[in-house]
């Protein structure tokens, strides 16, 4: 697969530190892996590709890696227990995490890739790695999405474009730019997030997260439950998102209609359980109808009484719609603001005006400072964490797809 005009840029440039703020689907790992084989082709040295963590390392890079260089014959060994090739100049390419960041201390590096780097602890680059390109005068690229004006990833690619750090460089391209997500997936994908999402995962723009988590939202999506037409029926599913939590547990209660979520409810109850919760919709909203329930997929797990969460939701009769993991946060996150208003300005998720506290919530949760850290001290996050749950299984957020194109790892 060649290079993209803007791939092949940041490729040549010859600078030792390289920032590389990019969209989605930009191809970010084929350029990780052919710069790792580029600066691996010379005996001897030592290339580190880190992730935010060993799961996504592996199912990021590992196999691709690991096919694209067996292609060209040049692996000696693999040590699958330890994410390290070597290769038969003897050189090493390692795959770490920096969930444990003080493991690496003592590695002499030649090159470093930083993959998803504003998701990296600062201190991983400070206090381990840069030490660890000293004595080898060793290369770094850090490559991602933005994740905010606050984050040190913002930091660092403000270096890369100041005068006076000449090692330094740093850029900036769209998703479009990439050359693997063709025009009309991107415009449609304007449909599925919300604006501030869209800028910054399609067009790589820094955003500021300081302020209102829902920024979506405004009170032109509520709702007269008594005008909704027609009438909530006896027969109606009721579709329950959930949030584990004694003080209190939380759920929030939607009909669903021509793809539309509205939220007719929401519950609170402190010093509560499941099973109270159960009986509490139950008796409001009658035992005769059915109820779909999407809880926090950690709630699957069992219990100190031998249950779990789930298995009581469903001994009550809840049938339960949960994916096997929770979605990042971010993503439950974007998906709410999305389904409140997309970029596009279509609405898809409507409150009931007499939900006067999830409508509390909603307007007033906010991050921490300048971050994406969503305040977990302020008391507004249960209901908000039930409507994400909720609103992330049916309208979740459309990731783009590459165009398919024949993969040909050609020269490094």
């Amino acid at each position: 697969m060649p290079l993209s005009t803007a791939q092949r840029t940041i490729c040549d440039d010859e600078h030792r530190f390289r920032v590389a703020i990019c969209g989605r689907r930009f191809g970010k790992t084929y350029m990780s892996v052919r710069e790792m084989a580029r600066f691996a082709r010379h005996p001897n040295r030592k290339i580190c590709y880190i992730a935010p963590s060993y799961r996504q390392g592996k199912q990021t890079v590992w196999n691709d890696l690991k096919d694209r260089l067996g292609k060209h014959r040049w692996i000696k060994k693999v040590n699958e227990s330890e994410l390290t090739i070597t290769l038969i100049n003897n050189s090493q390419i390692l795959l770490r995490s920096a969930d444990n960041y003080d493991s690496m201390r003592g590695l002499g590096l030649d090159f470093v890739v930083f993959d998803e780097f504003a998701d990296i602890a600062k201190e991983t680059w400070t206090e381990v790695i840069r030490p660890a390109l000293s004595d080898r005068q060793g290369h770094a690229l850090f490559i991602g999405t933005p994740k905010g004006m606050g984050n040190w990833a913002k930091d660092l690619w403000d270096q890369g474009q100041s005068l006076g750090f000449d090692d330094w460089n740093s850029y900036q391209y769209t998703t479009l730019d990439g050359g693997n997500v063709p025009e009309e997936e991107i415009e449609s994908a304007k449909h599925d997030l919300d604006e501030r999402t869209f800028r910054q995962e399609y067009m790589a723009t820094f955003e500021t997260y300081a302020g209102a988590i829902y920024y979506s939202f405004d009170r032109s999506q509520l709702f007269d439950i008594s005008k909704l037409q027609p009438e909530i029926q006896n027969n109606e599913v009721l579709h329950v998102g959930v949030d584990f939590n004694v003080n209190p547990m939380s759920a929030v209660i939607a009909i669903k209609r021509n793809e539309k979520l509205y939220v007719i409810d929401a519950i609170e109850i402190y010093g509560s359980n499941t099973e109270e919760l159960c009986r509490e919709i139950r008796q409001k909203y009658g035992d005769s109808r059915k109820y779909f329930a999407y809880p926090d997929a950690s709630g699957g797990n069992s219990n100190t009484k031998g249950s779990s969460d789930h298995n009581i939701l469903r001994a009550n009769k809840f049938e339960v719609r949960t994916p096997g993991r929770n979605p990042p946060v971010k993503d439950r996150i974007a998906a709410v603001n999305s389904a409140l208003k997309s970029s596009k300005g279509e609405i898809k998720l409507y409150i009931n005006k007499t939900a006067r506290r999830l409508i509390e919530c909603v307007e007033k949760h906010t991050y921490k400072g300048d971050t994406r850290q969503p305040d977990k001290d302020s008391g507004f996050d249960h209901l908000n964490d039930a409507l994400g749950y909720l609103t992330v299984y049916h309208l979740p957020i459309q990731r783009p797809v590459k165009q398919d194109t024949t993969s040909v790892f050609g020269h490094f």
